[in-house]
């Protein structure tokens, strides 16, 4: 099917309070722009330096996630325009998130980043960590950032009931803070967060074909 073919059926199947980010990572400018004249406006990138190349060549209505992990030094190059960061695991990242904001005179919005999965390769912070950090007065002191929700992402497993149980501790624990977005889910398994309470959908293969390495 084709990008417009495939996004018509993703968001027929979801509620529509729930944000779509549309991963395109790897994936050629024609391709974003193939969705963005579909009407998607909310694309994610994992690298800084396609995410820069990308969006000084496409429309400046898109808004844009940065989803990867994110290295300090490389903060610069996105704090002018993106919209959202994702993947958060230190306080120090958001130290330096707050630093860039504020020398482009902005307030940018991120997701602190829980490890619920399995796997060591998985960055994130505990549950216990995320609550440090939220309480502390240095957080409170970082005024051009704004923490608006968390991200997780699951073990990578065919058993769906682990990736179930992952998900469901994440949201547990996302009710316990005052937090407004939960991203959760990805092509392969963005069916069970939803039904384990994510409000936000990060979907590349299923929109865009099986991404090139």
């Amino acid at each position: 099917m084709s990008i417009q073919e495939n996004l018509t059926k993703i968001l027929q199947n979801i509620p529509r309070e729930i944000t779509l980010v549309a991963v395109s990572k790897t994936k050629p400018i024609e391709a974003v722009y193939a969705a963005y004249q579909s009407g998607q406006r909310i694309f994610g990138e994992n690298r800084v330096q396609e995410m820069v190349e990308k969006y000084t060549a496409l429309p400046k209505d898109i808004q844009w996630h940065l989803i990867g992990h994110l290295q300090r030094n490389k903060v610069k190059y996105i704090a002018p325009f993106v919209s959202l960061i994702h993947g958060i695991d230190s306080f120090e990242t958001l130290e330096e998130i707050n630093k860039q904001a504020l020398k482009n005179d902005r307030v940018i919005d991120c997701l602190l980043q829980a490890k619920i999965a399995t796997e060591d390769s998985k960055f994130g912070l505990s549950f216990t960590e995320i609550n440090e950090i939220l309480a502390s007065k240095k957080f409170t002191a970082l005024a051009n950032i704004r923490v608006t929700g968390l991200m997780g992402m699951a073990s990578f497993t065919d058993n769906k009931l682990q990736i179930s149980q992952e998900f469901n501790s994440l949201k547990t624990f996302f009710d316990t803070t005052s937090l407004q977005t939960l991203s959760m889910g990805m092509s392969g398994d963005y069916s069970i967060a939803l039904e384990n309470g994510s409000n936000m959908i990060r979907v590349g293969s299923a929109i865009f074909g099986t991404r090139n390495s």
